[in-house]
C-alpha cells in the first residue's frame, strides 16, 4: 500500500533536513497559504475597520456565528476522508434543530433526553446513507442528496410551514449561550471535535485505514481493511456531528422552522473543500478544514462591516467553493505527480547509467 507521506505535498522531513532556512520558507510557503492570506486578511480589516473589526464583540460574533458552520464542514470532512461526500450536513440540520425544540414544547421531554434522541437520529441517517452508498452501490453524492431532500421534505411536513415556538429550559438553552473565560461555548464545542477528529486521523490506525480507501478502495481492500465497514462508520460519526450542530442551532435559534437551515450546507462544504488545499494539501484534514472556516468567517464579516449587501455572502460562498475545488482538483494532480516522482527505481528497472543498447 502507498505510504501517505510519500505521496503528499507537503514536504518530508528528510527533504526540509536538506534545504537551508531560505528553501524551507519557500517550500513550506503553499502548505501553509491559507492560514497566512487569513492572518494579513486579518490585519487588512483591523487597519481599514479599527473600531469595529479587531474587537472582543467581533471575536465572539464571529466564533458564535461559525461554529455551527465549522461543525457541519468537520462533519462533512470524514466521508470526504474515504473519498466520499455527504451532502445531508446541511439538509438534517434543518429537521434536527426542529426536533429538538418540538418534543420539549410540543411533548415535554427532558432537555437531556431530547439532546440524546436528536443525536441518536443523526447518527441513524448517517447509518442509511451509509448502507445506501455501501450495500447499494449509490454514488455518495446522489444517495445524500436524496436522502437529504426526503429529510427536508419530512421538516416541512412536520412543521406545516408554520414556525415552532415555546418555552424552552434554561439548561438547554445554555447550551450555546454560555461563555467560559469570555468564550462561546459553540466555539468549544468545535475545538474539542477538531481535537478528537484530529487524533483519530492522524494517529489512530482509523484515520490511516480511511485515508487508504479515499486514494485506493481496491488496493485498501486487498491488504485487509474492510472499507464497507469503515465508510459507514464515517457516515455515521458524520450524522452525529450533525446531529451535535442540529442541537447547537435550537438552543442559539429557540424557535424550529424548515426555512433556517439550508443557508449552512454550502459554506460547510467550501469549509471542507478548502482544508484539503492547506496543511497537507491534496487530502481533507481537520486543521485544513478549521483553517477555510476562519477565512470564510473573516472575509464575510469584513466585507459586511464594510457595508457590503446582503448578497455578499452567498456570492462570497459560492466563488471559494469554485476556488476551493479548481485548488483541490490542482494540489490532486500535483500529489499524483510528487508520488512518481518520489518513487525509487526498482532493481528491475534500468537507471540513468544503464540504458539498454547502449
Amino acid at each position: 500500500m502507498q505510504s501517505l507521506e510519500s505521496n503528499a505535498l507537503e514536504p518530508t522531513r528528510k527533504e526540509l533536513a536538506e534545504m537551508t532556512v531560505g528553501q524551507r520558507f519557500v517550500r513550506l510557503l503553499p502548505v501553509f497559504g491559507l492560514p497566512i492570506l487569513t492572518v494579513l486578511l486579518i490585519l487588512f480589516f483591523s487597519i481599514i475597520l479599527p473600531d469595529t473589526f479587531p474587537t472582543m464583540l467581533n471575536l465572539r460574533s464571529i466564533l458564535g456565528d461559525k461554529a455551527i458552520i465549522a461543525m457541519l464542514s468537520l462533519a462533512a470532512m470524514v466521508p470526504m476522508m474515504a473519498g466520499r461526500i455527504d451532502l445531508t450536513v446541511g439538509y438534517g440540520i434543518v429537521l434536527w434543530h426542529i426536533l429538538a425544540i418540538s418534543l420539549q414544547v410540543d411533548y415535554g421531554l427532558p432537555w437531556w433526553f431530547v439532546v440524546v434522541v436528536v443525536i441518536g437520529c443523526g447518527a441513524l441517517l448517517g447509518l442509511l446513507n451509509g448502507l445506501l452508498v455501501e450495500l447499494a452501490l449509490i454514488d455518495s453524492f446522489i444517495a445524500t442528496l436524496g436522502t437529504g431532500t426526503v429529510i427536508y421534505a419530512l421538516a416541512l411536513w412536520y412543521t406545516n410551514g408554520r414556525q415552532i415556538i415555546g418555552t424552552l429550559p434554561p439548561e438547554f438553552l445554555s447550551i450555546y449561550l454560555l461563555h467560559p473565560f469570555g468564550i462561546p461555548i459553540a466555539a468549544v464545542y468545535v475545538l474539542a471535535l477538531a481535537v478528537l477528529l484530529w487524533v483519530a486521523s492522524e494517529y489512530l490506525p482509523i484515520g490511516r485505514y480511511l485515508y487508504a480507501i479515499g486514494a485506493n478502495p481496491r488496493a485498501a481492500a486487498l491488504n485487509g481493511i474492510r472499507t464497507r465497514r469503515y465508510v459507514i462508520g464515517a457516515f455515521v460519526v458524520s450524522g452525529i456531528i450533525g446531529g451535535i450542530a442540529g442541537v447547537v442551532l435550537a438552543a442559539k435559534l429557540r424557535i424550529g422552522q424548515a426555512s433556517v437551515g439550508l443557508e449552512y450546507l454550502l459554506p460547510a462544504l467550501v469549509g471542507a473543500f478548502l482544508g484539503s488545499t492547506t496543511i497537507k494539501p491534496g487530502r481533507v484534514n481537520v486543521w485544513g478544514t478549521i483553517s477555510g472556516v476562519i477565512i470564510l468567517a473573516v472575509g464575510i464579516s469584513g466585507i459586511q462591516q464594510l457595508g457590503g449587501a446582503f448578497f455578499v455572502e452567498p456570492l462570497f460562498n459560492g466563488l471559494m467553493l469554485l476556488v476551493a475545488i479548481g485548488l483541490a482538483s490542482s494540489a490532486q494532480h500535483k500529489r499524483s505527480a510528487i508520488k512518481y516522482r518520489r518513487k525509487e527505481p526498482s532493481a528491475t528497472e534500468p537507471s540513468d547509467e544503464q540504458v539498454p543498447g547502449e
